[in-house]
């Protein structure tokens, strides 16, 4: 025998206040079809919602208003339910955002959205990364007027980290960069009888480009990751919020001192780096080409020209800013969760080493286009 009619769900204006529905009956899974129905067939516009009088309610039932709400743009909070039905709307509204995400659709159509929304987020980040540098720069400026706000140990102690620590592995990836770079230029210039131009050809790319390039590649991944990665843990724990608490600046307590060691020991890595790609193609030389160390010094030193050096040591300040401000930055956007530190972690090291690249680049072409 089936329910009566009475027990169907039914939604009805007020009829002292039209833009307000009422909402009465069983809105249970018996009755989805009937739920479905009175919903579509709901007045128009912007309308107030009382579902007091609601004899019962499963999550069927809750779960059909929320989208309702979502498809009228109506606040949900804002909707009135009996005392008895509230902590199922509540323990429904908990769990609503956590339904599988829709598979990824194919197409023209969806790859132009996910373009766009790409570019949308990659021009956020880049207003983000602006309003971060001048934001720092300003409280950097203020150590001058307020010296007490500097941190010499943290200074100290992250150069140790970044520079002192980073030292084998910069000057041996760079010593084998070297050889390698040597050996390529051998292989050609050999045939040509011009062997020993191999001299020219390492000295001039690792004063100019692979000693502060490869340098800065290494510490976006090796610094800028540790930084995201420090600061995101900090902001997950809550501590930032406690610094904030207490009356002090995150900025000048955990950015200023990273940056600033960042400034010091990057342009003394790429020194570092130089040395050891020269190291690199003297041992080609002497070992592989036939060209005597004496030679080979003898060379170097009659065809390398001072500005190739300031051409390499000039971008390293750049890169070091660069590098410490996006990791800072990362890691400040950190939303307290541990996906939420990996994903910002991955994001700090892509993003930094795509602007050395990029910005080496147009430097290099800015370089050759005024004969410097």
């Amino acid at each position: 025998m089936t329910e009566p009619s009475t027990h169907a769900p039914q939604i009805a204006a007020d009829a002292q206040t039209p833009s307000r529905l009422r909402l009465s009956g069983r809105w249970t899974l018996d009755h989805a079809h009937a739920i479905s129905a009175a919903l579509h067939g709901a007045p128009a516009g912007e309308v107030s919602v009382d579902a007091t009088g609601v004899e019962r309610l499963d999550s069927l039932g809750v779960l059909q208003l929320m989208r309702f709400a979502r498809r009228r743009e109506l606040d949900f909070d804002a909707f009135e339910f009996h005392e008895a039905h509230r902590a199922l709307v509540v323990a429904i509204e908990d769990v609503a955002d956590e339904r599988p995400k829709k598979k990824r659709e194919y197409g023209v159509y969806a790859a132009l959205a996910r373009l766009g929304y790409a570019v949308t987020d990659n021009w956020k980040e880049v207003l983000a990364l602006v309003a971060f540098f001048g934001e720092t720069l300003v409280k950097m400026l203020r150590l001058f007027k307020e010296p007490g706000r500097f941190r010499p140990t943290a200074t100290v102690h992250h150069m140790e980290q970044v520079g002192l620590d980073a030292v084998p592995l910069i000057a041996l990836l760079c010593y084998l960069v070297g050889a390698v770079v040597a050996f390529l230029g051998a292989t050609i210039l050999r045939d040509f009888g011009a062997t020993i131009f191999v001299v020219e050809l390492v000295s001039i790319a690792f004063l100019r480009e692979f000693g502060v390039l490869l340098t800065a590649i290494v510490l976006a991944g090796r610094t800028a990751s540790a930084f995201t990665a420090q600061i995101g843990a900090m902001v997950s724990r809550e501590e930032v919020d406690a610094i904030r608490t207490l009356g002090m600046d995150p900025i000048d307590l955990l950015v200023i001192p990273r940056v600033l060691a960042l400034l010091v020991m990057l342009p003394l890595l790429t020194f570092i780096a130089m040395i050891a790609g020269l190291l690199g193609g003297l041992t080609v030389g002497a070992y592989n080409l036939d060209i005597p160390p004496q030679q080979y010094l003898a060379r170097m030193h009659d065809t390398m020209e001072l500005r190739h050096v300031l051409v390499g040591l000039s971008k390293a300040p750049i890169f070091a800013l660069l590098i410490s401000l996006i990791g800072c930055l990362e890691g400040l956007q950190v939303q307290g969760t541990a996906q939420s530190v990996g994903e910002r972690t991955t994001s700090s090291v892509v993003q930094a080493i795509s602007l050395v690249i990029v910005i080496d680049a147009f430097a290099a072409i800015w370089f050759m286009e005024v004969g410097f």
